[in-house]
């Protein structure tokens, strides 16, 4: 079985710049997505042979992900159980962050952190979010391994990317955000690529839009495959796929 994640920073724009292409060429079994910016009906594809499930933010042109599937799933849940993304007004909605597919041998987890923002101004949310998000995951795993996939907006270890010490206290390098990470780690997580490959450097999912990083490869690992302990034995690879362009991001993959 072959899993592909991908934030695509605007499902539409990635469209224009060849996702359906793309993605038939990786010949995924579930194709997970992050940042779709979009409600389904504002864009006209078909990726053949896939089911589709969305979970698009309340507010039009932010956040929002997918998943597509050849498999028919046992159960769907969106959203993280009795947690709030933001209130407008009175009325709590949805950010779209999270959709989690039941199949027969393990939940899949599909999501995509909220980034904690220039001056670190929504720091505080997100280490909120993170302990919900860990508890959901704890809870979904006793009853099933879980998969996790998509944009946990961290780069967990200075080796995830180019200039650790310059970004010591930027927006997914703090020290608050990586600690959520090994601790969403230590509930019986294991991070497929690091795990199969600890030393290898100079792999990014990420590069910023200046400076020509991604030319240069300046990036971040920020894009992710974990799984519960009891099924890396089951991971035969995991891959980074930064030849494939369309997003400031490139996507991530396993196989089982």
């Amino acid at each position: 079985m072959k899993l592909i994640s991908w934030n695509v920073n605007g499902l539409r724009a990635c469209i224009k710049k060849g996702f359906i292409d793309n993605m038939n060429s990786l010949n995924a079994d579930v194709i997970c997505v992050q940042e779709t910016k979009m409600q389904r009906g504002q864009a006209e594809f078909e990726l053949a042979g896939y089911r589709e499930y969305w979970n698009s933010a309340a507010k039009k042109g932010y956040s929002g992900t997918a998943v597509f599937c050849r498999h028919e799933p046992i159960d769907i849940q969106y959203d993280i159980p009795d947690f709030v993304d933001v209130y407008f007004g009175n009325k709590p909605v949805t950010e779209g962050r999270v959709i989690m597919l039941e199949f027969a041998a393990f939940k899949l987890v599909n999501v995509y952190t909220p980034n904690s923002q220039p001056e670190l101004q929504r720091l505080e949310h997100r280490l909120k979010w993170q302990d919900a998000f860990r508890d959901y995951i704890v809870k979904l795993d006793k009853t099933k391994p879980v998969v996790i996939c998509g944009d946990l907006n961290v780069a967990h270890n200075e080796i995830d990317l180019t200039n650790p010490k310059a970004n010591r206290h930027s927006a997914g390098f703090t020290d608050e955000e990586r600690n959520k990470m090994t601790e969403l780690l230590d509930a019986g997580l294991t991070d497929t690529f690091r795990k199969l490959y600890p030393d290898k450097r100079e792999a990014y999912t990420w590069w910023s839009n200046f400076a020509r990083s991604r030319e240069r490869n300046v990036g971040w690992r920020i894009d992710y495959f974990l799984v519960s302990n009891r099924l890396m034995t089951q991971v035969k690879n995991a891959g980074i796929f930064p030849q494939i362009t369309g997003s400031d991001h490139c996507p991530v993959g396993i196989e089982m």
